[in-house]
């Protein structure tokens, strides 16, 4: 998938947040009769994801530098474990974070001290106050939303952004859909876990529900979520972010400023919020 990808478990990106169809509507825990999502908060950075958000935050950073009106509060949407908070607060930005997930917020809290506001909200019911300067979503957390869900995330995170405002955010691309087409099933170990993901892709719907099982190598403890995701074509997102009041700025092969190719699994989408 290219080494610049950042992504130990290929078919589910940010799979940590609660939006749109509830994702947590479709998922089941093993026999311990745990919420869903505090289990799989207690090993998310260990599997899912790997060291990519320094990278990440630094491409931001550079995007932001060009901007006359100056970028200094940023909205984290699905922040998940504050993966991306941390490495913008480092930066000097001031960032809200805000997730679906009460277990994942509890990473965050642990990661990002207890200055940075973080708040449970569940999009496209984002209710949060304030103006900020940018927005971001990463790791493909938008991917849970369904397409009318998805435009009326936008329309909600415009309301929160300045004239002029950024919205950088990631997607899946049909590259990705390809993969998980001819690779249903994953299976990898990290960090003392084994794990499993058994995914369906309905292609006309454009929809992919995936299994995902772990298992703790020391003792076999097992949980097993399920999620569904959604696959937004290129010329879809466009519309929506025009209707939401954005101007599109690029989309780019994963944070760099090179275009994207067949090859792209994740796509970055930039774009300014344009005055009401």
């Amino acid at each position: 998938m290219g080494e610049t990808t950042c992504r130990r478990l290929p078919s589910v990106g940010g799979v940590r947040i609660g939006q749109g169809q509830d994702p947590r509507d479709l998922s089941t825990t093993g026999g311990n009769g745990a919420e869903p999502y505090s289990r799989l908060a207690g090993v998310y950075d260990e599997i899912v994801v790997d060291g990519c958000h320094d990278r990440w935050a630094a491409h931001l950073n550079e995007l932001w530098s060009s901007d006359a009106a100056d970028v200094r509060t940023v909205l984290d949407l699905c922040c998940g474990t504050g993966l991306m908070a941390a490495e913008l607060i480092a930066l000097g930005y001031r960032v809200v974070g805000v997730d679906g997930s009460s277990a994942m917020l509890g990473r965050a809290r642990q990661r990002v001290g207890p200055a940075t506001v973080l708040m449970q909200q569940t999009l496209p019911g984002l209710t949060i106050g304030g103006v900020f300067d940018a927005a971001v979503c990463t790791f493909d957390a938008l991917n849970y939303l369904t397409p009318a869900d998805l435009g009326a995330t936008l329309t909600a995170v415009g309301r929160r952004l300045r004239p002029g405002g950024w919205f950088v955010f990631d997607l899946h691309t049909d590259a990705l859909m390809d993969f998980t087409v001819s690779h249903p099933v994953v299976e990898g170990e990290a960090a003392g876990y084994r794990f499993a993901l058994d995914s369906v892709v309905d292609v006309g719907a454009r929809t992919c529900d995936t299994r995902i099982d772990v298992t703790r190598a020391h003792d076999g403890d097992t949980f097993a979520e399920r999620h569904r995701q959604y696959f937004h074509g290129d010329v879809q997102v466009r519309d929506a972010l025009i209707d939401a009041g954005f101007a599109v700025a690029a989309m780019t092969d994963e944070y760099t400023h090179q275009p994207p190719n067949s090859s792209t699994m994740r796509a970055t989408w930039t774009a300014r919020y344009l005055a009401a």
